[in-house]
């Protein structure tokens, strides 16, 4: 890990601002550190940390975490990428899903950088298993990623950069995003991204550029979103501490700049068709199919207990986000008081100066067009809406840019904790306290579970293959294509992606023809039948036209079964079903219809 005492000895850079020591640095590059045993202990406790917010779903394989849809779509996107590896396909696309147009996985969560690495588990164990061992490393990498970066740059305790990586892995908003969002929880290369952009020293300036390409380009693999907040932060930040230290930046700007350009470079030349075939390939969508202003954050949230905190009320958090998963802020009462003493006692360092800068900014776009405090809107307008009409920042979750927040708390804790060694025990135990009680009300707790739908047998087992032969598709019962759980997606995450099938949950265009972004494959009259049987539960009468409609729909998903799981005899969908294409038969944990002599 290579963590030590900290390069004050370097003149600008991501540091602390503190007074350079009295010593003479015989060259420019800093010598080489060692890991130390505090070090591995450190990042044990990381991980045993994170192994217990997953507990649940270790000891009960049959359950999902709360947001039980989003778990689906990241276990098929991880069984996705091993079937990638093994079977040397495209990455970027997928014909498993939504047949016979397939997905566009780069325009979707594909977190490939997370697929690929874990594809041994996958083969191994299956999806849920290598789902928790990514939630597991990007809780406790992130944090160990903080803590290799703030006990080498910032602070001078290993008990400070600790304090400071357990808050930036572990705060609230990641153990709310963990639970259904690989994407946004993977945040490990956002700290080994600053210190190299920020990087003290104008050595290896070519090297250290390569190295950032190649870590943006895989961050992109990870999730574009916290790479664009990443951006945006890095700049703010820049830009505020080139204001409280000019002649500091002035020294910097030209080796950031050589550093930025070769990376760019490198980034460049490794995405271009990446992000050519996100925005331009088969599959590709324009905007997004809901209402981004809509997901913002209360006001009041930024001092109010999370759900799943030793002191969080569920009811309460409900009200001040705009989901479970959504609960970005949500650092407590005194965790920001705490903050803004921290600032004012540290004003004259610039960079306490451009973090309370930057946390203060994210804090705000948070809050989306017009800002809302306590559940009652205020009328006052909130500094998003200069964002909303800017091409890809359109496209984000205002609720999601108080993320930028919890490295800046982090950051600005560990510098907290750095002021308690040689302080008299009359300074320290009030510092030591206040630190104490700021974090213990946001110790997390284990991340809720709830029921698996069970993959039926039939399914599971492999007695599918017996009627589905190759070119031919799987069809669940109801085909779910809208914003939902979709069978299709959890059944082959399952088994492997054993099986092609229609549907599906993912962001896909509403047409061939009309690039408008949707939840799932564009409606057909079949699904959309069913579909409205399954929510009201009334059968209603089949015509000839439903019957011919269901034959050219069959055809058009080059259907060779449908499978209903847990069916009983009396549900309104399998007597619709069997009205469409003749009654079917039971099978292991299903019912199935065997529509291979209608569709030819």
């Amino acid at each position: 890990m290579g963590v030590g005492r900290p390069d004050t000895d370097l003149p600008v850079g991501l540091s602390d601002g503190a007074p350079a020591p009295a010593v003479a640095p015989t060259r420019d590059r800093p010598p080489r550190r060692l890991p130390r045993p505090v070090d591995a202990l450190v990042v044990a406790g990381y991980l045993a940390l994170a192994v217990l917010l997953t507990a649940d779903q270790w000891r009960r394989p049959g359950r999902l975490f709360h947001q039980a849809g989003d778990q689906m779509l990241f276990e098929w996107m991880l069984a996705r990428a091993a079937r990638a590896v093994t079977g040397a396909e495209n990455p970027l696309h997928s014909a498993a899903l939504n047949a016979p147009h397939g997905v566009n996985l780069m325009a979707n969560t594909s977190v490939l950088g997370l697929g690929v690495p874990l594809a041994p588990v996958t083969w191994l164990l299956g999806s849920q298993v290598t789902f928790l061992v990514a939630v597991v490393l990007c809780l406790a990498g992130t944090a160990t990623a903080w803590y290799a970066l703030l006990a080498r740059r910032l602070v001078r305790s290993r008990v400070a950069a600790a304090v400071g990586g357990l808050c930036c892995g572990f705060a609230p908003g990641m153990v709310s995003q963990a639970g259904a969002h690989l994407h946004m929880a993977a945040q490990f290369l956002v700290p080994v991204i600053l210190g190299l952009v920020f990087r003290p020293g104008t050595d290896r300036l070519r090297r250290h550029g390569v190295l950032l390409g190649l870590a943006v380009a895989y961050q992109v693999f990870l999730g574009e979103e916290v790479l664009v907040f990443l951006a945006l932060a890095a700049a703010v930040l820049a830009g505020a501490y080139a204001l409280a230290d000019r002649a500091g930046a002035r020294r910097a700007a030209p080796a950031v700049a050589r550093r930025l350009g070769v990376a760019a470079l490198v980034a460049g030349a490794l995405l271009a068709y990446p992000l050519w075939f996100q925005f331009a390939g088969p599959g590709h969508y324009r905007g997004m199919p809901f209402f981004t202003l809509g997901y913002r954050l209360d006001a009041a949230s930024f001092t109010a207990s999370a759900r799943q905190t030793v002191v969080g009320n569920g009811h309460r958090a409900g009200l001040l986000a705009p989901n479970a998963t959504e609960e970005n802020s949500f650092f407590g009462p005194l965790l920001p008081l705490l903050a803004l003493v921290v600032v004012v006692r540290l004003w004259r360092r610039p960079l306490v100066r451009a973090l309370a800068a930057c946390g203060l900014l994210f804090a705000l776009l948070s809050l989306g067009a017009r800002i809302r405090l306590d559940r009652h809107e205020t009328g006052l307008p909130g500094p998003y809406r200069l964002l909303s009409g800017v091409p890809l920042l359109d496209l984000v979750v205002p609720a999601r840019f108080a993320l930028v927040c919890v490295p800046v708390l982090g950051v600005l804790l560990a510098l907290a904790v750095d002021r308690l060694p040689g302080r008299p025990a009359r300074g320290w135990l009030p510092w030591a306290g206040a630190v104490t009680a700021a974090l213990l009300p946001l110790a997390p707790t284990p991340i809720r579970t709830v029921p698996a739908p069970p993959v039926p047998a039939f399914v599971a087992g492999g007695g599918w293959r017996a009627y589905v032969p190759p070119g031919r598709t799987l069809v669940p019962v109801p085909p779910v294509t809208g914003a939902a759980a979709s069978p299709a997606t959890f059944w082959q995450a399952r088994t492997r992606l054993a099986f092609d099938a229609p549907g599906g949950f993912f962001i896909g265009p509403r047409s061939t023809d009309d690039p408008t972004a949707r939840w799932g494959a564009p409606d057909r009259p079949t699904s959309l039948l069913l579909r409205r049987v399954a929510e009201t539960g009334q059968v209603p009468v089949v015509s000839d036209a439903d019957r011919r409609r269901a034959v050219e729909d069959l055809r058009h998903w080059r259907a060779a079964v449908l499978v209903q799981a847990d069916s009983a005899p009396g549900d309104p969908v399998r007597v619709t079903l069997d009205a469409l294409v003749g009654p079917g038969r039971d099978v292991p944990g299903a019912h199935l219809w065997d529509v291979r002599p209608l569709v030819g």
